[in-house]
This record gives structure tokens, C-alpha cells and sequence, in this order.
């Protein structure tokens, strides 16, 4: 009797573990479901409008500065996708409003090294912004992109007191909820190490935010981006930008569009 109770123990475990074979791989595998990076040299990524910043040896991203007197600096956190350099429009967009732009750099990402993860991210992007003002000063304006959206709105609530204002770019409130569209069949809550959750990160936040979702977005879908804004403390706002999808979103907006988000994340709605 009690050999057999240890038999059919054995093959209950053994079911067990074919069962969660698939889910503890796809938990070993996150960082390879969430973050996509392309190495690059610092020098591949300059250009005659892009420098290192802060220098070549300590590089943390790209600067791009106004032809004048800049009117504020603005720092983007990209997508999870590529590097910073690839963002390139951001400066060429920003930079003709006035504005000095920082294209931040994660850890692990073009020239630099370090490892993945919300913490990680999130810890280099809260001493960027905290550089950035320390060197620059007031105001500095924080855009985040998809995954740098979440980025941003953490790294942004935990140093709100040098953070004029948040624009998030295709963001969602919680990870999580966008694993759970994806990859249905995944109880996506027992092994997400990264939870990413803006909503609860943004909960103080009493600066102003704009939240810009993509209507055609199959990537990061409206909803998750309007159930963020849902949740958020005046003053904010939402932008919906038509027919667009979560990659070509920079193509269905011009300078008017910039003019209008930046003035209110300004605190100068007009």
C-alpha cells in the first residue's frame, strides 16, 4: 500500500511538473519576451545633431540641443525596442519647439552594459532625471514611449519634485493586464517578476499628465492606456491619435500636435 501511495506521488509530481514546464520557462524567459535591445558603439550612434551626454566614457543617452536659448529640457525613455539612436525624430521634433532633449539610454542597451529588469530600469532612469535636473535645472519634462511609459511614470513619481510634468506615450496601466491579452492561456500573475504597474506608481502624482494612445494599437491596445488615464488625479489629459498603430504613431501627428501636448504637460494648457 505504501509503495503504491509513493508510485502514484511520484507521477502527480511528475504531472505537475510537465504541467508548469511551460510557465517556469516562459517566467526564465521574460526578459526575452519584454526587452528587445540592439548593442551599438557610442560613436555609431552620434550624428551632426546628436552628442554623447553626459560624456562619451559615462554615456547615459543622446543630447540634442535648440538652435537658442532652450525653453526647458525634455528627457525621453524609448520603447524596448532597438536604442536610444533610433529615436532620432524625437530631437528633430523637439529641438524646433525650443527645447533641449535628452534621449535616455537603459542599461543593457546600445553601449551599455548592466542587466534588465524593472529595477534596473527603473533605478537608472531616476539618477538620469536627477542629473539631468541637477545640471539643467527647471523645467524638465519626462516622455516615456510603451515600455518607457512605465519607466517614466515610476521614475518620474519617485523624483516628482524635479518633474514638471509626464507625457506617456502608448502606455497601460498595468503590465500584467497586457501579458494577460497577449498570452491568454498564462496565469500571467503567478510568475511576472516585472509588474510594472503605472497605475499604482502614479497614484500621488499630482503634476500634470497627458496620456496619448494609439487608436489602431495592437501592441499596447487603447484600453489599457484609457483605463491608466481613468485612474489618474487632475490635471490630465488624453489624446487619441487616429489611425494610428503602436509603431507608426509618429507619422499621424505634426508640430501642432506637439505644440498642444507639450503646452499642457507645461502646466499652460491655453
Amino acid at each position: 500500500m505504501r509503495t503504491t501511495v509513493k508510485k502514484y506521488a511520484f507521477l502527480l509530481l511528475g504531472f505537475l511538473v510537465a504541467c508548469l514546464m511551460p510557465f517556469t520557462g516562459a517566467a526564465v524567459l521574460q526578459d526575452r519576451l519584454l526587452y528587445f535591445p540592439e548593442k551599438a558603439k557610442v560613436a555609431d550612434m552620434l550624428s551632426d545633431g546628436l552628442q554623447a551626454w553626459p560624456s562619451r566614457r559615462e554615456f547615459r543617452g543622446l543630447l540634442a540641443e535648440p538652435p537658442g536659448p532652450a525653453r526647458g529640457t525634455i528627457v525621453v525613455f524609448h520603447g524596448n525596442a532597438g536604442h536610444a539612436g533610433h529615436r532620432s525624430f524625437y530631437a528633430t521634433e523637439l529641438t524646433r519647439l525650443g527645447f533641449r532633449v535628452i534621449l535616455a539610454e537603459y542599461p543593457g542597451y546600445g553601449p551599455r552594459d548592466g542587466a534588465f529588469g524593472e529595477k534596473s530600469l527603473v533605478g537608472d532612469a531616476e539618477e538620469t532625471i536627477a542629473r539631468i535636473h541637477g545640471r539643467y535645472g527647471p523645467p524638465l519634462l519626462v516622455v516615456g514611449e510603451s515600455l518607457g511609459a512605465a519607466v517614466a511614470a515610476e521614475a518620474g513619481a519617485h523624483q516628482r519634485d524635479k518633474v514638471a510634468g509626464l507625457l506617456l506615450i502608448t502606455p497601460w496601466d498595468r503590465l500584467e493586464n497586457v501579458a494577460s491579452h497577449h498570452y491568454a492561456w498564462l496565469p500571467v500573475k503567478w510568475f511576472l517578476r516585472d509588474p510594472y504597474d503605472s497605475a499604482a506608481n502614479l497614484a500621488g502624482f499630482t503634476g500634470p499628465v497627458l496620456v496619448a494612445v494609439a487608436e489602431r494599437d495592437n501592441t499596447v491596445p487603447a484600453p489599457f492606456g484609457r483605463a491608466l488615464y481613468e485612474g489618474l488625479a487632475p490635471p490630465k489629459r488624453l489624446a487619441v491619435i487616429l489611425g494610428a498603430g503602436h509603431d507608426d504613431w509618429p507619422d499621424h501627428v505634426d508640430e501642432g500636435w506637439w505644440r498642444r501636448v507639450l503646452a499642457f504637460v507645461l502646466g499652460n494648457p491655453g
